[in-house]
């Protein structure tokens, strides 16, 4: 693969990367497509990543289908797909990476998966190391992930440029996510309630303080019996603090966590107040 990329870099060709874990739908082959019009090689990585699940269960129960994903990416005009094993990742075992950010990668998400931000680090990392991309495509959906590789990124002097590219939804609001495919019939129906919730809370910004906010669409999204919300944050996009008093003209990012008893589900809106 390094060789794969020096070779490219030499003849002074841009390499598009879009680094996945599998289980590919639409959501990734748009990041594809963005990369590919953006490049003259596209790369994309396939590596269920066994630092990023403090779950062990979760890890194991991960959907895995690389032969549909591989014909997937041939569709799309990927050229070349990454397929590493855990030992070429991680030859001296799986060490995390040594860097720190701070209460980005303590709140959220951060708050119920302890280490899970350094895993996805880790291995970012270590996958721009061997690719060496010109740019790299992460989707939206995954936002505060995004934020943390942007600070990586930075932190660590990475050349290569981070992309994050809008969530792709099914027709009914479910953001798309390798996760739905674990959903039962009945879970299933129930999600879309957490998308529509989000968006009800435009109406709610003007009338009521981000703390009514939250509660307003955590109480919409519990009448089912199927969902559970775990979190509903209000947050500066860049800095991920909480807001706590509107100021009118920024902009806010509402970010949510979703439990069912089966998978877990994430999903994020942009609101300007």
């Amino acid at each position: 693969m390094h060789a794969f990329s020096n070779g490219q870099l030499t003849e002074n060709k841009s390499i598009g990367f879009v680094p996945t874990m599998g289980a590919l739908h639409p959501g990734h082959i748009s990041l594809i497509e963005k990369a590919k019009s953006e490049n003259d090689v596209v790369v994309c990585s396939i590596f269920v990543n066994p630092t990023q699940f403090n779950d062990p269960k979760d890890l194991e129960n991960y959907p895995r289908m690389p032969d549909a994903d591989i014909a997937l990416l041939k569709a799309a005009g990927c050229d070349l797909v990454f397929l590493p094993t855990p030992v070429e990742i991680y030859p001296d075992g799986a060490q995390l990476l040594d860097i720190s950010f701070g209460f980005m990668e303590e709140t959220m998400e951060g708050a119920f998966r302890t280490g899970h931000f350094k895993g996805v680090a880790t291995v970012v990392n270590r996958l721009f190391e061997i690719v060496q991309p010109t740019t790299s495509y992460f989707g939206e959906k995954d936002f505060q992930q995004l934020a943390i590789i942007r600070k990586m990124a930075s932190m660590l002097k990475h050349s290569t440029a981070i992309v994050g590219c809008p969530t792709l939804r099914e027709s009914d609001g479910l953001a798309m996510s390798s996760r739905n495919l674990l959903l039962t019939p009945e879970q299933r129906k129930a999600a879309p309630l957490i998308y529509k919730a989000m968006e009800m809370a435009k109406e709610f910004i003007p009338h009521h303080s981000p703390a009514a906010v939250i509660e307003l669409v955590k109480r919409y999204i519990q009448k089912s019996p199927y969902l559970s919300v775990q979190y509903f944050q209000l947050v500066n996009p860049e800095t991920l603090e909480d807001i706590t008093n509107w100021e009118e003209g920024t902009a806010v990012q509402g970010c949510i966590a979703v439990l069912t008893e089966g998978p877990r589900l994430i999903d994020n809106i942009r609101y300007t107040v």
